[in-house]
């Protein structure tokens, strides 16, 4: 990502704060390089175990020319998939967490690496979101693919 891509993120990101200054300040002194960042306003987050979801990013990668934004939690146990603001509420899935409105996650600066939560697909900064019908036709995919099953 560009400079100018990854102040357009960070903007992007930050807009959603209480005090986007304050993010943008947090991020910068932060020795993690993270801030806290409420879910639910421009994006909710779809959090699944990292055994699905890293096969589950790999279908999406095949089949969209840019998913939405994806972090990788610390030791890549968890991943986090960002979708329409709403999602979370409306998810009936078994083993995946939503964060919608009311919920805060651990958000890393785009474009620079921290100490345990990283971006695998970076925000684009113009708002590209993951289709929530597309993200779970990709983790049905993925787990057909993990259970042996032939999906072709």
């Amino acid at each position: 990502m560009t400079d100018s891509g990854a102040e357009t993120a960070v903007e992007w990101l930050a807009s959603v704060a209480p005090d986007p200054d304050a993010c943008r300040w947090e991020w910068e002194h932060n020795p993690l390089g993270v801030a806290l960042l409420p879910a639910g306003r421009r994006w909710d987050v779809l959090i699944m175990p990292g055994e699905l979801g890293y096969p589950t990013l790999d279908v999406l990668t095949r089949i969209l020319a840019r998913p939405g934004p994806v972090l990788a939690g610390f030791g890549d146990a968890r991943m986090g998939f960002f979708v329409p603001p709403g999602t979370a509420a409306r998810w009936i899935g078994t083993g995946v967490r939503g964060a919608g409105r009311g919920t805060w996650i651990v958000v890393p600066y785009p474009g620079r690496t921290s100490g345990g939560v990283r971006w695998l697909i970076l925000p684009d900064g113009t708002g590209t979101l993951t289709d929530p019908a597309v993200l779970e036709l990709a983790m049905h995919e993925a787990a057909a693919c993990l259970a042996g099953e032939d999906t072709s």
